[in-house]
C-alpha cells in the first residue's frame, strides 16, 4: 500500500505539473505593455521633456549643417568630404530601415495580441514594404519623365524653365544663353527635389510612431536609452536629408519648412504620446496593426532611398569612380554608419 500510495502521489504531482506548464507558457506571452516593472510617472515626464529638447536640437543641427555649407565649406556638395559624410548618413538610414523599422513591423503584425487571420496567414510587413519601395520607384520615375517632357515642350517655345534656372533661347539666332544641356540639368535638379521630399516623408512616418511610443511610456528605464539612441539617429538622419535638400537647391522658405518639419516630427510625436498616456495602449490590436503597416511602408521607403537614391547615385558618380581614395573612405564611412546604427538596436 505504501508503494501504491507513493506511486499515486507521484502521478498526481506529474499531472499537476503538466496542467501548470501551459499556464506558465501562456503567462510568458501577454498583451500587457512592457514597462520593465518600473513605473515612475514624474521621473518619466522629466526624461520625456529632456528627450524633446535633445532630439529637437540634434535634428535641427543635423539637417541644417549641409544647408549651411557656406559656413562649413567642407560640407559643400562639391567637396569630397560631403560624399563621405553622406555615405555615413545613408548607412544610418539603411540600418534604420532594415534593423529598426522593419523588424518592429514584423513584431507588430505577428503579435499574439491581434487576430491570427488574416495577419498570421501572410507576411504583410514584407509585402507592404515591397509595395512602398515600388511606389517610391514609380514616383521617382514618373516625376522625372514628366519634367523632361515638359521642359522639351517649353524649349521649343523659346523659354526653357529649369527649377532655379530660367533661360531664354532665340530660335531665330544661332546662340543661346545658359547651360548646354538644360534638359539633363533640370532633370537632375528635379530628381534631387523628389528624393529629398520622399525621403523626408519616409523619415517622418516612423519618427512620429517612435515618438508616440516614447511619450506614452512611463518607465524611466525604457526612456533613458531611447533618448541617446534617438538623438544620435536623428542627427545623422538629418545630415542625410540635409544633403539632399542642399543638392535640390530649394529656396530659403522651402528649406526652412522642410527643416522645421523634420526637426519637429519626433518631439511632436513625444508630446502626443504624453497627452494620450492614460488612454494609449501599445499592445491594443488597433495600435499594433496601424504601427505595423506604417512601419512597413516607412521601411520600404527608407531602404529604397538609401540604396538607390543616396548610395547608388553617389557611388556610381564620375567623381567617386575617378577617385580611389574617395571610394575607400566612402565605403568605410558607409559601414561605420550602418554598424553604429545597428548597434543601437541593443538599446532601442
Amino acid at each position: 500500500m505504501t508503494i501504491l500510495n507513493r506511486a499515486s502521489a507521484s502521478a498526481a504531482a506529474a499531472a499537476a505539473v503538466l496542467l501548470f506548464l501551459p499556464a506558465v507558457a501562456s503567462g510568458e506571452c501577454t498583451c500587457d505593455a512592457d514597462d520593465d516593472g518600473v513605473v515612475n510617472k514624474s521621473l518619466a515626464l522629466r526624461y520625456k521633456l529632456a528627450a524633446i529638447a535633445a532630439i529637437l536640437a540634434a535634428s535641427a543641427v543635423g539637417v541644417l549643417l549641409p544647408v549651411a555649407s557656406k559656413v562649413v565649406p567642407a560640407l559643400s556638395p562639391e567637396r569630397s568630404f560631403f560624399f563621405v559624410v553622406k555615405a555615413f548618413a545613408a548607412g544610418v538610414i539603411l540600418s534604420t530601415g532594415f534593423i529598426h523599422v522593419l523588424p518592429d513591423a514584423f513584431d507588430s503584425l505577428t503579435s499574439p495580441c491581434i487576430a491570427g487571420s488574416p495577419w498570421g496567414d501572410f507576411p504583410f510587413a514584407g509585402f507592404v514594404a515591397m509595395l512602398a519601395a515600388i511606389g517610391t520607384l514609380m514616383v521617382d520615375t514618373y516625376a522625372t519623365s514628366y519634367y523632361r517632357r515638359r521642359s522639351r515642350v517649353k524649349a521649343t517655345s523659346g523659354d526653357v524653365e529649369v527649377p532655379g534656372v530660367q533661360v531664354h533661347t532665340h530660335a531665330t539666332h544661332a546662340h543661346s544663353h545658359g547651360p548646354l544641356d538644360l534638359d539633363v540639368e533640370g532633370s537632375e535638379l528635379l530628381r534631387h527635389r523628389v528624393i529629398s521630399q520622399v525621403l523626408e516623408l519616409g523619415i517622418i512616418v516612423h519618427s512620429v510612431i517612435i515618438g508616440i511610443a516614447l511619450g506614452a511610456s512611463e518607465s524611466p528605464k525604457t526612456i533613458r536609452p531611447l533618448i541617446a539612441a534617438l538623438t544620435f539617429h536623428q542627427f545623422f538622419e538629418g545630415i542625410g536629408l540635409g544633403g539632399c535638400i542642399t543638392q535640390a537647391k530649394f529656396n530659403a522658405r522651402t528649406v526652412a519648412i522642410m527643416a522645421l518639419f523634420f526637426a519637429g516630427t519626433t518631439p511632436t510625436g513625444i508630446a502626443i504620446g504624453i497627452g494620450i498616456t492614460n488612454s494609449y495602449s501599445e499592445t491594443s490590436p488597433t495600435a499594433l496593426i496601424v504601427q505595423g503597416l506604417f512601419n512597413s511602408a516607412s521601411a520600404g521607403i527608407l531602404i529604397y532611398m538609401a540604396l538607390v537614391d543616396l548610395l547608388s547615385a553617389d557611388f556610381m558618380s564620375l567623381k567617386m569612380q575617378a577617385n580611389g581614395k574617395l571610394q575607400f573612405c566612402s565605403n568605410v564611412s558607409l559601414l561605420i554608419g550602418a554598424g553604429c546604427m545597428s548597434l543601437l538596436a541593443k538599446w532601442a
